[in-house]
């Protein structure tokens, strides 16, 4: 079948609805999945960061683009893969989104990360590198809103950072700042500059920054969730 005679699906009008169709891939191996799109799959991620969330993305039905809204904008739900070692272990940091470097703080339920976090459809992923890239499987798909103590975890940490970005203290922020949120570069090199503020309250041109959960909070959302160890 070539790739313009596949359909992909409307977006899912229920959270319901999202989660039977994420069931339906699990097991999968992402060679199956991009043949269903009818994509190419790259024999690995090395120029293709981001690929196997953009193949989940299209085969569910998402449809909020590059906006800073949940994958899923009917439903308010955000999508997230999260590659797993052999062990169902975390293997890198997840993106949440981009920092806004000129804004003010505002309050935590209107922020991006807010947004982006209130309601999360994780994938695990297979990402052992002994496995080749198009035989590596989906996992079962989990629906999934922080607790009363993770949410007051991300906020606190989400107020701390916001705190040093309007302060002008972007360039003293490091990895070490927040206990599972952190704010993380994101660009595609080191020319790639926005504005931002700098300690004398100017406009200054910056690297772009990203917020980032930290493994070690996904992987306590799977140990919770699944049996890993």
């Amino acid at each position: 079948m070539s790739s313009s005679a596949i359909m992909t699906p409307p977006p899912p009008t229920s959270e319901a609805e999202l989660l039977e169709r994420a069931r339906a891939l699990a097991g999968m191996r992402l060679e199956q999945l991009a043949a269903r799109a009818g994509w190419p799959c790259p024999a690995n991620l090395l120029r293709n960061k981001g690929w196997s969330g953009q193949l989940l993305e299209t085969l569910l039905g998402a449809d909020a683009g590059s906006l800073a809204e949940p994958d899923f904008q009917q439903i308010g739900v955000e999508l997230k893969t999260l590659p797993v070692d052999a062990r169902g272990q975390p293997k890198e940091s997840t993106y949440v989104c981009v920092v806004p470097l000129e804004g003010t703080r505002g309050e935590w339920k209107s922020s991006w990360v807010y947004r982006k976090l209130h309601r999360v459809l994780w994938i695990p992923v297979e990402a052992d590198t002994a496995v080749p890239l198009p035989e590596r499987r989906i996992g079962s798909p989990l629906l999934w809103s922080p607790d009363e103590e993770q949410e007051r975890i991300l906020r606190e940490d989400w107020e701390e950072l916001m705190n040093m970005v309007c302060m002008g203290e972007l360039e003293q922020i490091t990895a070490r700042h927040g206990i599972a949120l952190q704010i993380r570069p994101k660009a595609a090199n080191a020319r790639s500059l926005t504005w931002g503020i700098d300690a004398a309250g100017n406009r200054a041109p910056t690297t772009p920054r990203g917020f980032y959960l930290r493994s070690r909070f996904t992987a306590e959302i799977l140990r919770r969730y699944y049996l890993t160890d």
